[in-house]
C-alpha cells in the first residue's frame, strides 16, 4: 500500500460536507493478477427508491519539483485503475482530485487540457484551505 497524499484529509472532509460517504479508505481492486489502492471509494444516496452514486477517487497534489512528471504519474496511476475498476466494478467512476491552484496554473496549459479530453480524465478540483470541492468536471 502507498503512502497518503499530502491533501489525503482535506479531499476527505470536502467530500463529506457534500455528503459523500467514504466507505473504503483506500479502496482495494485486485483485477487480473495486481492489486491496487485507489485513495478513496465513496457513495452518495440520492433518494430512499432510487439507487445511490458511487465513485473512486485518486488525489494528486503536485508538490514535487516537475508538475509535468507528477502529471506522467498521475495519469498513469488513473488509467490503470480506471482499467480495474471497469472490470471489478463498472458502475463506479473515478476522479483524479487536485489542488485549485494546480487546476488554475498547470491544467490550463493546452497539452494538459487536450490529456485531460483525449483520455477522458474526470477532474475533483478542491480548495485546500476551505476544504471544500469547487468544481466537478466529468
Amino acid at each position: 500500500m502507498t503512502a497518503k497524499d499530502i491533501f489525503h484529509d482535506v479531499v476527505r472532509k470536502a467530500l463529506e460536507k457534500e455528503k459523500w460517504v467514504i466507505t473504503d479508505d483506500p479502496l482495494f481492486i485486485r483485477s487480473l493478477g495486481i492489486n491496487f489502492y485507489v485513495d478513496l471509494a465513496a457513495e452518495r444516496i440520492i433518494g430512499i427508491e432510487k439507487e445511490g452514486q458511487k465513485m473512486a477517487v485518486e488525489i494528486k497534489s503536485f508538490v514535487a519539483a516537475s508538475a509535468v512528471a507528477e502529471f506522467h504519474k498521475a495519469l498513469g496511476q488513473y488509467m490503470n485503475y480506471r482499467l480495474a475498476l471497469q472490470s471489478q466494478e463498472p458502475d463506479r467512476p473515478i476522479y483524479l482530485a487536485i489542488p485549485k491552484d494546480t487546476y488554475e496554473t498547470f491544467f490550463k496549459i493546452e497539452f494538459v487540457q487536450a490529456a485531460i479530453c483525449e483520455y477522458w480524465i474526470a477532474l475533483i478540483v478542491f480548495d485546500p484551505e476551505k476544504e471544500v470541492i469547487i468544481k466537478w468536471q466529468a
